[in-house]
């Protein structure tokens, strides 16, 4: 693990961290295809239960990676505001290192489904659980596991 080039920019808080990781509505999924070309697409996600989890087709350029190299880093901005007049930017963000892997288990694909629909629709929770058992027979839900994680702000 690299250390961050800029110290009095890192979040020392975990809890602080990981609660910028649970208000972001997106992040940036970077992984690398076999010819060693990055790839970086951004994604809605929930964080839970200490992993990331984000649904997806069951096809595709970031599975065709993951599959072919695991690893990963995903990229959250937690907020941001330029102040033009100083030449800088006010910001949080975090950057997570890990591992990517499919869903497979139907248990935990439909409880990944669920906090999905909990966090991005709250108020259509119902018609949501009919939408997953309709669905995720042709939806792929991939786990981020974190190995590390480091948030900076300014």
């Amino acid at each position: 693990m690299r250390e961050m080039r800029r110290l009095n920019r890192q979040i020392d808080s975990e809890e602080e961290v990981i609660e910028i990781l649970k208000q972001s509505d997106y992040g940036i999924l970077a992984t690398v295809d076999s010819n060693g070309q990055p790839y970086g697409v951004p994604v809605n996600y929930v964080y839970a239960n200490g992993v990331i989890y984000f649904h997806c087709a069951l096809e595709g350029h970031k599975l065709d990676n993951i599959r072919e190299n695991n690893k990963i880093s995903f990229t959250v901005v937690g907020s941001d505001r330029i102040l033009s007049e100083k030449f800088t930017t006010l910001y949080s963000s975090v950057i997570v290192f890990g591992k990517a892997e499919e869903v497979v288990d139907d248990h935990e694909k439909e409880e990944a489904l669920k906090l999905v629909i909990q966090r991005f629709s709250p108020d259509f929770l119902e018609e949501g659980l009919v939408y997953i058992q309709k669905a995720k027979h042709k939806t792929g839900v991939v786990k981020l596991t974190i190995d590390h994680m480091t948030g900076k702000r300014n």
